[in-house]
């Protein structure tokens, strides 16, 4: 009897086992995790090879491991997508984050401990996407000429120098600034405007802060400054570069300024929406600069595990797309090394739209609130430049920088122009 029991209990627990094995291999298969590049030494992996040049390792680890790859370096797994499956996860699913993403840089940018961040996000978001919108925003357009006007005046008639110097006009430490924001808090929250008593951004955003805490509306400040300026500055810089290093275009632009506002000369000219509207060959430059030197990563974070192709990324993982690549992509840029401006004649402006794929602001929910702000302050800085000073270029234009992952790309070299006032 017991040795029948052993016959029918022993092929039972085969099956059992089978089964399990089974389960296991098919679970591990669903599962799958994209191909993940370690390096040999713990914790650091592959943070050299990585942190050495960061945007051409990007590109060759897609064609060696395809349209998902994992790249392990400084105890972090940051996962890249390529492909629009990936593309279409980072932009939309509720299993990623933007806030846990960024909220690192930002204590690292500003000082601002994350769970204040987190707690003040999505109003400060919110807020700023109202008062910078496209309804919104030629209300800046006076004050802005106004004060580049006197920036200009520090030029001088003529001179030489690098036009990124040129250029850069936000260089102060953040200790400094820090210190003299936290004093100057009461006066900036007095201020009314003289003509409808109405707030300014930046109060709107100390109300917001004050919700939460009072003793960091000067980094919230300082945040919202630092975002303004961090990649409009340089952008603004490679645009000039790109126009002056193109003739033709340099003289078509011009052509459309002196027809917009007569001869180009010392004139302190004012700058309103329809004087814009009727420059679009400066916006298609700034968009077409934006494409070719957009930031090298933007990134969520993975709080469930997300499906991703016959991939599951794991929570934890920083999930990561790069605009800098994907605006690369002949598939939706033909000739995509080229400096085209004139593709931007099929993007809908008149409507807000940009072209398809192209990423520079983020896109989804938390894109960019102060894009149109960005646009509109580069196109002032671009017209009033050009109005007033004739401008040489006497270095080739400088490649990008392979360096910098994080924001616009600087420039790998120098470019320095020669310039006179127009008289």
């Amino acid at each position: 009897m017991l040795d029948k029991n052993m016959e029918l209990i022993f092929p039972t627990v085969i099956l059992f086992l089978v089964f399990v094995i089974l389960f296991s291999f098919l679970k591990r298969k669903k599962s799958r995790r994209p191909p993940c590049i370690k390096g040999w030494i713990p914790w650091f992996g592959a943070g050299y090879e990585f942190g050495r040049a960061p945007l051409e390792f990007i590109e060759t680890a897609k064609t060696k491991y395809g349209p998902v790859f994992t790249v392990f370096a400084l105890g972090n797994r940051m996962t890249f997508v390529t492909e629009e499956e990936g593309i279409e996860v980072f932009l939309k699913s509720k299993k990623v984050d933007f806030g846990l993403a960024v909220q690192s840089p930002v204590c690292r940018t500003a000082s601002i401990p994350g769970n204040i961040f987190l707690a003040l996000h999505e109003k400060l978001h919110i807020m700023l996407k109202g008062r910078l919108g496209t309804l919104n925003v030629h209300e800046f357009t006076v004050q802005l000429t106004e004060e580049l006007h006197e920036q200009l005046e520090n030029l001088g008639t003529h001179g030489t120098m690098d036009l990124n110097k040129l250029v850069r006009n936000w260089s102060k430490s953040k200790k400094w600034f820090l210190t003299l924001l936290e004093k100057s808090i009461p006066d900036i929250k007095a201020y009314r405007s003289e003509k409808d008593n109405s707030l300014t951004v930046i109060q709107d955003v100390l109300d917001i802060v004050e919700m939460e805490t009072k003793d960091k509306c000067p980094n919230f400040v300082l945040l919202v400054l630092w975002a303004s300026l961090s990649n409009a500055v340089p952008i603004a810089f490679w645009t000039l570069s790109f126009i002056l290093s193109h003739p033709d275009i340099h003289k078509s632009i011009m052509q459309s300024i002196s027809s917009v506002f007569g001869a180009a000369g010392k004139d302190k000219i004012k700058i309103c929406e329809d004087e814009l509207e009727k420059l679009l060959l400066i916006k298609w430059c700034i968009l077409e600069t934006i494409r070719l030197r957009a930031p090298g990563v933007i990134t969520r974070k993975v709080v469930e595990p997300v499906k991703i192709l016959n991939y599951t990324v794991p929570s934890g993982d920083l999930l990561m797309l790069s605009p800098f690549w994907q605006h690369r992509n002949p598939k939706y840029f033909p000739e995509p090394e080229l400096f085209q401006p004139e593709r931007w004649k099929k993007a809908n402006l008149e409507k807000h739209a940009f072209l398809d794929c192209f990423m520079a602001f983020g896109s989804g929910k938390f894109q960019c609130p102060g894009r149109w702000f960005a646009l509109l302050e580069i196109q002032v800085f671009i017209i009033l430049t050009l109005y007033k000073y004739d401008f040489i270029l006497l270095d080739p234009l400088p490649k990008p920088s392979f360096l910098h992952l994080l924001g616009v790309p600087q420039p790998d070299g120098h470019c320095r122009i020669k310039y006179k006032q127009r008289i």
